[in-house]
Protein backbone atom coordinates (compact mmCIF):
# COMPACT_ATOMS: atom_id res chain seq x y z
CA UNK A 1 0.00 0.00 0.00
CA UNK A 2 1.20 3.36 -0.84
CA UNK A 3 1.82 6.16 1.75
CA UNK A 4 1.26 8.57 -0.41
CA UNK A 5 -2.68 10.20 -0.04
CA UNK A 6 -4.97 11.25 -2.89
CA UNK A 7 -3.74 14.53 -3.69
CA UNK A 8 -7.68 15.38 -4.38
CA UNK A 9 -8.45 14.11 -0.54
CA UNK A 10 -6.16 16.85 0.53
CA UNK A 11 -8.48 19.56 1.71
CA UNK A 12 -5.11 21.93 2.72
CA UNK A 13 -3.22 20.89 -1.15
CA UNK A 14 -6.42 21.63 -3.04
CA UNK A 15 -6.87 25.11 -1.23
CA UNK A 16 -3.23 25.71 -2.89
CA UNK A 17 -4.56 24.01 -6.32
CA UNK A 18 -7.15 27.03 -6.07
CA UNK A 19 -4.77 29.37 -5.76
CA UNK A 20 -2.58 28.62 -8.15
CA UNK A 21 -6.01 28.55 -11.16
CA UNK A 22 -6.75 31.83 -9.12
CA UNK A 23 -2.72 32.93 -10.21
CA UNK A 24 -3.37 31.85 -13.93
CA UNK A 25 -6.81 33.50 -14.18
CA UNK A 26 -6.21 36.67 -12.61
CA UNK A 27 -2.73 37.38 -12.04
CA UNK A 28 -0.76 35.44 -15.22
CA UNK A 29 -2.90 37.26 -17.97
CA UNK A 30 -1.78 40.66 -16.13
CA UNK A 31 2.21 39.85 -15.03
CA UNK A 32 2.54 37.86 -18.41
CA UNK A 33 4.63 40.04 -20.56
CA UNK A 34 7.00 40.81 -16.94
CA UNK A 35 7.79 37.05 -16.36
CA UNK A 36 8.61 36.69 -20.42
CA UNK A 37 11.33 39.97 -19.72
CA UNK A 38 12.42 38.17 -16.78
CA UNK A 39 12.71 34.56 -18.53
CA UNK A 40 14.23 36.36 -21.75
CA UNK A 41 16.81 38.53 -19.66
CA UNK A 42 17.49 36.91 -16.71
CA UNK A 43 17.56 38.21 -12.98
CA UNK A 44 18.54 41.65 -11.96
CA UNK A 45 17.87 41.87 -7.89
CA UNK A 46 17.59 45.26 -6.21
CA UNK A 47 18.81 43.77 -3.23
CA UNK A 48 19.38 39.97 -1.58
CA UNK A 49 16.96 39.19 1.40
CA UNK A 50 18.21 37.26 3.84
CA UNK A 51 15.06 35.91 6.42
CA UNK A 52 13.42 33.37 8.68
CA UNK A 53 11.53 30.51 7.53
CA UNK A 54 8.81 31.86 9.49
CA UNK A 55 5.46 31.33 7.23
CA UNK A 56 4.26 34.64 8.97
CA UNK A 57 7.52 36.66 7.82
CA UNK A 58 6.77 37.34 3.83
CA UNK A 59 9.78 39.40 2.67
CA UNK A 60 8.38 40.13 -0.34
CA UNK A 61 5.12 41.34 0.75
CA UNK A 62 6.75 43.23 3.79
CA UNK A 63 8.45 45.15 0.57
CA UNK A 64 6.17 45.35 -1.86
CA UNK A 65 7.95 43.52 -3.48
CA UNK A 66 7.76 41.62 -7.26
CA UNK A 67 8.85 38.87 -9.40
CA UNK A 68 12.50 39.40 -9.81
CA UNK A 69 12.88 42.41 -7.47
CA UNK A 70 14.52 40.12 -4.14
CA UNK A 71 16.56 37.10 -4.22
CA UNK A 72 16.32 35.82 -0.87
CA UNK A 73 17.46 33.32 1.42
CA UNK A 74 15.61 31.91 4.38
CA UNK A 75 16.34 29.69 7.49
CA UNK A 76 16.26 29.32 11.06
CA UNK A 77 16.38 32.78 12.29
CA UNK A 78 17.90 34.32 9.47
CA UNK A 79 21.27 33.51 10.19
CA UNK A 80 24.60 34.13 7.74
CA UNK A 81 27.03 31.29 9.39
CA UNK A 82 30.90 32.81 8.97
CA UNK A 83 32.89 32.13 6.01
CA UNK A 84 33.62 28.69 5.80
CA UNK A 85 34.89 27.21 2.76
CA UNK A 86 34.99 22.99 3.10
CA UNK A 87 33.26 19.92 1.67
CA UNK A 88 30.57 19.96 3.90
CA UNK A 89 26.85 21.21 2.91
CA UNK A 90 26.41 25.14 3.13
CA UNK A 91 22.74 26.12 1.51
CA UNK A 92 23.01 29.73 3.02
CA UNK A 93 26.51 30.27 1.99
CA UNK A 94 26.05 29.10 -1.38
CA UNK A 95 23.23 31.34 -1.99
CA UNK A 96 25.44 34.32 -0.62
CA UNK A 97 28.08 33.21 -3.45
CA UNK A 98 25.21 33.18 -5.63
CA UNK A 99 23.52 36.49 -5.17
CA UNK A 100 26.69 38.86 -4.52
CA UNK A 101 29.38 37.22 -6.86
CA UNK A 102 26.87 36.48 -9.90
CA UNK A 103 24.02 38.24 -9.39
CA UNK A 104 25.88 41.33 -8.15
CA UNK A 105 23.29 42.55 -5.93
CA UNK A 106 23.94 46.19 -4.87
CA UNK A 107 22.25 45.60 -1.42
CA UNK A 108 21.69 43.36 1.47
CA UNK A 109 19.34 42.93 4.19
CA UNK A 110 19.29 40.91 7.18
CA UNK A 111 15.42 40.92 8.30
CA UNK A 112 14.53 39.69 11.34
CA UNK A 113 11.26 39.20 12.96
CA UNK A 114 9.35 39.23 15.95
CA UNK A 115 8.49 36.17 17.80
CA UNK A 116 10.96 34.03 16.11
CA UNK A 117 10.46 30.52 17.58
CA UNK A 118 14.18 29.60 16.90
CA UNK A 119 15.31 32.63 19.29
CA UNK A 120 12.51 31.22 21.73
CA UNK A 121 14.58 27.84 21.79
CA UNK A 122 17.77 29.03 21.57
CA UNK A 123 17.00 31.13 25.07
CA UNK A 124 14.66 28.45 27.13
CA UNK A 125 16.12 25.15 25.69
CA UNK A 126 15.19 23.39 22.27
CA UNK A 127 12.24 20.62 22.12
CA UNK A 128 13.58 16.98 21.67
CA UNK A 129 11.77 17.12 18.19
CA UNK A 130 14.24 20.03 16.86
CA UNK A 131 17.91 18.50 17.81
CA UNK A 132 18.85 16.45 14.68
CA UNK A 133 19.63 20.00 12.88
CA UNK A 134 17.73 23.09 14.38
CA UNK A 135 19.72 22.81 17.96
CA UNK A 136 23.08 22.78 16.28
CA UNK A 137 22.10 25.50 13.48
CA UNK A 138 21.29 27.68 16.48
CA UNK A 139 24.50 27.52 17.84
CA UNK A 140 25.80 30.11 15.29
CA UNK A 141 23.69 32.37 17.25
CA UNK A 142 25.25 32.01 21.23
CA UNK A 143 26.83 35.21 20.85
CA UNK A 144 23.63 36.93 20.08
CA UNK A 145 22.39 34.87 23.35
CA UNK A 146 25.08 35.85 25.32
CA UNK A 147 24.87 39.73 24.01
CA UNK A 148 21.17 39.83 25.13
CA UNK A 149 21.35 38.48 28.14
CA UNK A 150 24.54 40.02 29.06
CA UNK A 151 22.52 43.44 29.23
CA UNK A 152 19.74 42.32 31.18
CA UNK A 153 16.84 43.49 29.03
CA UNK A 154 13.59 43.61 30.07
CA UNK A 155 12.53 41.39 26.58
CA UNK A 156 15.51 38.91 25.96
CA UNK A 157 13.22 37.76 23.65
CA UNK A 158 12.94 40.86 21.58
CA UNK A 159 16.69 41.28 22.30
CA UNK A 160 18.23 38.56 21.21
CA UNK A 161 15.91 38.71 17.84
CA UNK A 162 17.94 41.85 17.11
CA UNK A 163 21.56 40.87 18.03
CA UNK A 164 20.88 37.74 15.47
CA UNK A 165 20.38 40.46 12.78
CA UNK A 166 23.28 42.53 14.29
CA UNK A 167 25.27 39.08 14.17
CA UNK A 168 24.36 37.92 10.72
CA UNK A 169 25.87 41.38 9.69
CA UNK A 170 29.08 40.85 11.18
CA UNK A 171 29.17 37.55 10.04
CA UNK A 172 28.40 38.63 6.40
CA UNK A 173 32.18 40.86 6.48
CA UNK A 174 33.88 37.38 7.15
CA UNK A 175 33.07 36.38 3.48
CA UNK A 176 36.21 37.41 1.27
CA UNK A 177 34.30 39.07 -1.56
CA UNK A 178 31.40 40.47 0.45
CA UNK A 179 34.25 42.55 2.08
CA UNK A 180 35.54 43.10 -0.96
CA UNK A 181 32.69 44.68 -2.83
CA UNK A 182 32.04 46.67 0.40
CA UNK A 183 35.32 48.08 0.47
CA UNK A 184 34.92 49.08 -2.77
CA UNK A 185 31.29 50.97 -2.84
CA UNK A 186 29.61 48.13 -4.67
CA UNK A 187 27.35 46.47 -1.85
CA UNK A 188 25.91 47.92 1.26
CA UNK A 189 24.37 46.40 4.25
CA UNK A 190 21.23 46.89 6.40
CA UNK A 191 19.40 45.39 9.01
CA UNK A 192 16.26 45.51 10.12
CA UNK A 193 12.97 43.37 11.91
CA UNK A 194 9.58 43.10 11.37
CA UNK A 195 6.82 42.82 13.95
CA UNK A 196 4.43 41.01 12.73
CA UNK A 197 1.91 41.40 15.59
CA UNK A 198 1.81 45.70 14.51
CA UNK A 199 3.20 45.51 10.96
CA UNK A 200 6.01 47.55 11.78
CA UNK A 201 9.78 47.70 10.22
CA UNK A 202 12.18 48.53 12.33
CA UNK A 203 16.10 49.39 10.80
CA UNK A 204 19.51 49.18 12.51
CA UNK A 205 21.07 52.16 12.97
CA UNK A 206 24.43 53.67 13.36
CA UNK A 207 23.92 53.86 17.18
CA UNK A 208 23.41 50.19 17.02
CA UNK A 209 19.58 50.72 17.39
CA UNK A 210 16.18 49.80 15.64
CA UNK A 211 14.15 52.52 15.07
CA UNK A 212 10.87 52.54 12.65
CA UNK A 213 11.62 52.77 9.26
Amino acid sequence: MSDQSNPTEDEGLETLFAGYRQFRETVWPERRKLFETLARDGQHPRALVISCSDSRVDPAMVFGAGPGELFIIRNVANLVPPYKPDGDYHGTSAALEFAVRVLQVPRIIVLGHAMCGGVHALLNGFPDSARDFVAPWMRIANEARSRALACDPVDAQTACEQETVKLSLRNLRSFPWVAERLAEGSLRLYGGSFDIRSGVLTLLKDDGNFYPA
